[in-house]
């Protein structure tokens, strides 16, 4: 039994509005006076019982939740599951079999083969950019979204989706560089980026421009760098972004530039070269970047000292 509070409801008898629903009578009773509002309910629950999370998922009659990731989200009709069905059937039905399965493929709309087509390439990239779940989710949903526009007309699907890809990442806070998506999916950066300009526009996705920290979790990760030199990169980037250093620099080269400094205040050695290897931009960048940092946050001294320190 369990208090239900319910609005624009009142009870008759005493004008309270808390009512007390009894699953095993079927009642609902007034919590204040007792009662009876309402009797013979319908138990909408299941009818079945499950005591642990194997018996759930084993009596449950429902399947995966609708999902924008795949074309028909997820509730796939197919005749036969593929040609070695058709020798399951008797001899006297199989022409007729292999007539409703062709006929079948030929009934799909043209916007459902195309999703097919794009929703595989989405997943392979997705896969490649080890991105979350949420952002796979998104980037289907905004796909379909261009396809009932008709933007995907004229242009080729893959750079549809690496630009799509592009921008999510960046909105869901998990960012890709344009070099890595270029990567992913074999495509020139320049169309990449051409149509991420239309789509964005036309989808009216309003993309803030990337914030140098977001890259440095996944750059530490790579370099395996320690926590704590990741705490000291993003506290720097920080103090940078106050004192308006980062505007108009490039995010991977500032971010490359703070975890550099941050590897030698914690005395983790990693060179520049390496850094700007994982990074993807120039040690000419980095070292400009870099000195730009020290010299305007205060830290000349500071990284002086740990050099000489590590030098000795």
């Amino acid at each position: 039994m369990k208090t239900v509070s319910k609005k624009f409801r009142e009870c008759p008898e005493c004008g309270g509005n808390k009512f007390l629903e009894d699953k095993t009578r079927g009642e609902l009773r007034c919590a204040k006076c007792g009662l009876v509002v309402k009797e013979s309910m319908i138990d909408r629950g299941q009818e079945w019982r499950a005591f642990d999370s194997e018996q759930i998922s084993r009596r449950a009659r429902t399947g995966a939740p609708l999902t924008f990731t795949k074309h028909d989200k997820g509730m796939t009709t197919e005749i036969g599951k593929g040609l070695g069905e058709l020798y399951k059937v008797p001899g006297k039905k199989r022409a007729q079999y292999y007539r409703l399965r062709k006929w079948h493929k030929r009934l799909i709309e043209s916007k459902d083969r195309n999703l097919s087509f794009a929703l595989s390439e989405l997943q392979r990239i997705i896969s490649f950019l080890n991105l979350p779940k949420p952002v796979h989710e998104r980037i289907a949903r905004y796909y379909e979204d261009a396809v009932d526009k008709g933007l995907v007309r004229g242009r080729s699907i893959e750079s549809v989706i690496a630009a799509l890809v592009y921008a999510v990442s960046r909105q869901f806070g998990t960012p890709r560089t344009l070099d890595e998506i270029a990567e992913a999916s074999g495509l020139e950066k320049r169309e990449i980026g051409r149509t991420y300009r239309y789509v964005a526009r036309e989808l009216h996705i309003r993309i803030l421009p990337a914030d140098p920290k977001d890259y440095v979790p996944r750059f530490c990760s790579i370099l395996n760098l320690s926590d704590m030199v990741q705490a000291n990169a993003i506290k720097i980037l920080k103090q940078a972004k106050k004192l308006d250093i980062t505007s108009g620099k490039g995010p991977t080269g500032v971010a490359a530039a703070a975890i550099y400094i941050a590897c030698v205040l914690g005395g983790e050695k990693r060179t520049q070269r390496e850094v700007a290897s994982i990074v993807n931009v120039t040690e000419v960048t980095i070292r400009n970047r870099y000195k730009e940092l020290v010299e305007k946050l205060g830290l000349e001294k500071e990284v002086e000292e740990k050099t000489k320190e590590e030098s000795s």
